[in-house]
C-alpha cells in the first residue's frame, strides 16, 4: 500500500499521507515513506515550497497501535537507540526531515493530530488548522514520552508550563487553544487551500533568499551566540546581494510585475 504521495507542480511539492483508512496512523512503512519523501525533496532545486497534508478524516492520528505489540516484542534499545539518520533514529527523522528540507514547509491540519502526527506537524515551518482540529501530545496515554523530535520543537513554540501540561496529561486540545498556545499558525475553514495559498506566495519570492532565510532562522533558533548569528546574517546577505535572483526581484518590483526566476 502506498503510504505517501509526492506531486510537484508550479514549484510547489504537495506531500500527502495516503493511509486515510487508518487515519494516516504511522507504522514502520509510513515512517520510512515520510522520511523518503522529505529526503527526495532536499536536493530538488526546482521546489520552492512544500505543503504537507493527510487524506481522509485526519491529518495523522498518531502511531499505529497495531504496531505496539510488535514493538513490545522487540528489544527497545535496538528499536530506538541506533542513530540511523545522523543524530536521530527513524522515528525522530519523520519530523526532523522537514526542517532539513531547504525550503518552507506548510502543514495543513484537520481532524486528529495526535502523538506522532503532532510531532510530524511541528517539523513544518507553519501549520494551518481547521477550527475543529483536535491536537494532543498523546504518548503519556500509552505510558510513553514524546520521542519523535517533540522535545526539539515544543520548547521553541510553547511556554514551559503549557508543554508540561500537554505532555503530562495527554489531553486533547482544540484548534483555538492550539492557536493561543502557539502550536498552530492560523485557523482556516479550508487549511489545505490556505497552505497552498501561502506556498504560492513563497514560491513567488526569490528562491535563493527564501532558502537563505530558512538556513538563517535555523541557526538563530539553535542556541548559538549572538555573535555567531550576526556573522551568519552577514554571510547570507553577502551571497544574496547582486545575485541573479535579487536582480530579477528588483527589476520586477520596479516594473510592477511578477518576478520570473530561473
Amino acid at each position: 500500500m502506498t503510504r505517501v504521495t509526492v506531486e510537484i507542480k508550479d514549484h510547489i511539492a504537495h506531500i500527502t499521507l495516503t493511509r486515510g483508512d487508518k487515519m494516516n496512523a504511522v507504522d514502520m512503512e509510513m515512517a520510512e515513506a515520510i522520511v523518503a519523501a522529505g529526503s527526495e525533496l532536499k536536493d530538488d532545486r526546482s521546489v520552492r515550497a512544500v505543503v504537507l497534508s493527510g487524506e481522509g478524516r485526519a491529518f495523522c492520528a498518531g502511531l499505529d497501535v497495531m504496531n505496539f505489540a510488535k514493538f513490545a516484542a522487540s528489544d527497545p534499545h535496538d528499536l530506538v537507540m541506533p542513530r540511523t539518520h545522523g543524530e536521530a533514529n527513524l522515528f525522530q527523522e519523520v519530523a526532523l526531515i522537514w526542517r532539513k528540507v531547504p525550503v518552507p514547509v506548510i502543514a495543513a491540519l484537520h481532524g486528529s493530530v495526535f502523538g506522532a502526527g503532532l510531532q510530524l506537524a511541528l517539523g513544518a515551518d507553519m501549520r494551518f488548522a481547521h477550527p475543529e482540529t483536535q491536537l494532543a501530545v498523546m504518548e503519556m496515554k500509552w505510558g510513553l514520552v514524546p520521542d519523535m523530535s517533540g522535545m526539539v520543537f515544543l520548547p521553541q513554540l510553547v511556554r514551559s508550563d503549557v508543554m508540561r501540561r500537554m505532555v503530562y496529561t495527554a489531553e486533547k486540545i482544540g484548534a483555538d487553544k492550539a492557536l493561543a498556545y502557539g502550536l498552530v499558525t492560523e485557523l482556516a475553514d479550508n487549511p489545505f487551500e490556505a497552505a497552498m495559498g501561502m506556498a504560492q506566495v513563497i514560491a513567488g519570492k526569490s528562491p535563493s533568499a527564501i532558502r537563505a532565510a530558512k538556513r538563517l532562522m535555523t541557526i538563530a533558533e539553535s542556541g548559538v551566540t549572538a555573535a555567531e548569528i550576526l556573522l551568519e546574517e552577514s554571510r547570507e546577505q553577502t551571497a544574496l546581494i547582486g545575485n541573479a535572483d535579487q536582480r530579477e526581484q528588483i527589476a520586477a518590483n520596479l516594473q510592477k510585475r511578477a518576478a520570473k526566476f530561473e
